[in-house]
């Protein structure tokens, strides 16, 4: 049997415009941005970046599609810069790469808008399964790309576990009943990562804490074959055949937080290493709210990873919240 090793990320490559102003209008007016910022984004970009910042040595390879534009080379070098393996990133002749317009005030609330670009045209003809040795692939987000909506996401899944790879996925947040597309592929993922809003939505269960435990277990019940794991500002949780587990965010200082973008894609990089890497619930859990942590600290998305011993070193500076589980 073959040996397994490293973690795919799949879906979503797209920049990040960040255009930081002092406060949002109302409608007709008009605000100066400040200053503007270029990066990379998306769960592809983000996931695979902290991943190999937080774990060098690791294997961490992009799937994905850019646009025959300045964009999609700026997304490919900036990755490929950082030791993420590109080789499966496809250009999509004729398309622009995807991007976003971030609006941010800063140590605030953020505000996207977002061109779907050559992400839209990804889909199961773009993920050869049966080439891949990863351990895991990671695919996200769902409800952003549109094949991989319209079935394809639940192919690719299919398929991957019929080769042998553990599977995750994780969504964008939007107000729609989009989300009972998602609920026919549960079946065919092994590990669900994603925030309290997109819980609710997946469940129709009002995410207060008091009920985390039970989306978490409905979501398991709906198919979800090894974790899911929920994260919100101010715990996460764990569901798996050992239980439940919940761990309190950090408490931060004033002036820490510098944005927020990112922050759950280093979420999403704290999770999948610790389950690459054999820890508990309690472990990942811990983890990923530091990993969550260092993104904070930066007003980009990847900028403030760094390796695991040092996200540790850093989060030995702040104090948990408290949790009755």
């Amino acid at each position: 049997m073959m040996e397994r090793t490293g973690i795919i990320i799949a879906g979503t490559i797209l920049v990040d415009e960040l255009n930081h102003i002092d406060a949002y209008p109302e409608c007709g007016e008009l605000v100066q941005i400040r200053k503007t910022e270029k990066s990379i984004g998306g769960c592809v970009p983000n996931v695979a970046v902290d991943l190999k910042k937080l774990c060098p040595s690791l294997e961490v390879s992009a799937i994905g599609k850019v646009g025959d534009d300045e964009n999609g080379v700026y997304a490919k070098e900036a990755m490929e810069s950082q030791g993420v393996d590109v080789s499966r990133v496809l250009c999509q002749g004729g398309e622009k790469t995807s991007f976003t317009q971030v609006m941010s005030i800063v140590g605030g609330q953020r505000t996207f808008f977002t061109y779907a670009g050559a992400s839209a045209q990804f889909g199961a003809q773009d993920v050869p399964t049966q080439e891949l040795s990863a351990r895991i692939l990671h695919l996200g987000y769902f409800l952003l790309l549109d094949k991989i909506d319209q079935g394809d996401g639940l192919t690719v899944l299919q398929k991957a576990q019929q080769a042998g790879i553990k599977t995750s996925i994780d969504l964008v947040s939007e107000n729609t009943d989009r989300y009972q597309l998602v609920l026919p592929c549960l079946p065919y993922v092994d590990y669900l990562i994603i925030n309290e809003q997109e819980a609710e939505k997946l469940t129709n269960i009002p995410a207060t804490n008091e009920n985390l435990p039970r989306i978490a277990k409905a979501l398991m019940d709906a198919g979800v074959r090894e974790k899911v794991i929920i994260h919100k500002p101010d715990r996460a949780i764990c569901c798996s055949e050992l239980g439940t587990t919940v761990v309190g965010s950090y408490n931060l200082p004033d002036g820490f937080i510098q944005g927020t973008t990112g922050a759950g894609d280093a979420f999403c990089a704290g999770a999948l290493l610790g389950i690459y890497n054999g820890w508990n619930d309690r472990e990942i859990l811990e983890f990923s709210s530091a990993a969550a942590v260092a993104a904070l600290g930066s007003a980009d998305a990847t900028s403030g990873l760094k390796t695991v011993e040092q996200v540790r070193e850093m989060c030995k500076n702040f104090t948990r919240k408290e949790i009755a589980e």
